[in-house]
């Protein structure tokens, strides 16, 4: 009987154990979500200050009172200015990649995927740029640091594409003897065109619509004569 009754005992206390530890789990996963939430309403409201005032008008006590948090918690979460314009890219970043992402999981064909993921890239750059007003300039003055911010999401974008390329390979849709290297040149080429897209110089006076086809009989061209199959 004491056996039986010590056998129940140890249940019980791991039992308790089991719940003590999924209700720790529980308070870190909201401690988290809370601090994920805090830092994103840091750098929404970065963002919309940026895009008003300017990068060089903006000074972390302006952010610090518009979002209500006040200049201890923002510098919980960033050092300087520049930590919060980095943050503002990737955010805005992040938002293009989602995009890339819902285009990559459409069920289509991979040649009219590799249309879709070019306008994708091409319409969420120009979007994010024309949206932040006069944190514009500092995209375009600030390439660099641009540059050193979209590296994880130029890697993200690669990969897709290289998928994309693999499929068309192997259904036959694709006429190439090397994916990394036919995902690289895309890649590089649709980064070389986001400047005059945005400025409105690329098919000048054309509408997408009307450039749609003439720019896929070129993508379709350079990916080989497999492509006229139906």
């Amino acid at each position: 009987m004491m056996l039986k009754n010590f056998a129940l005992s140890e249940k019980i206390v791991t039992f308790a154990h089991d719940i003590l530890n999924v209700q720790n789990i529980n308070c870190r996963r909201k401690h988290s979500m809370s601090i994920s939430k805090t830092r994103q309403k840091l750098v929404d409201v970065a963002r919309q200050l940026f895009a008003k005032n300017g990068l060089e008008n903006t000074t972390m006590n302006d952010i610090a009172i518009a979002s209500g948090k006040g200049r201890r918690t923002l510098y919980t979460y960033f050092k300087s200015k520049e930590d919060v314009y980095y943050a503002v890219i990737e955010s805005e970043l992040e938002r293009l990649s989602d995009r890339m992402d819902e285009v990559a999981a459409r069920k289509i064909r991979p040649q009219d995927k590799i249309i879709e993921l070019i306008y994708t890239h091409l319409n969420m750059i120009k979007e994010t740029v024309m949206r932040n007003g006069n944190l514009r300039a500092a995209f375009f003055r600030n390439i660099w640091m641009v540059e050193k911010v979209r590296k994880n999401f130029d890697e993200d974008e690669l990969e897709i594409l290289r998928k994309v390329y693999a499929e068309g390979k192997a259904d036959g849709e694709f006429d190439i003897d090397n994916v990394e290297l036919v995902a690289d040149i895309t890649h590089y080429c649709v980064k070389g065109l986001e400047v005059p897209y945005i400025c409105g110089r690329l098919g000048h006076g054309m509408t997408p619509e009307t450039a749609k086809p003439q720019v896929a009989r070129f993508v379709y061209g350079a990916l080989g004569k497999a492509l006229v199959k139906n």
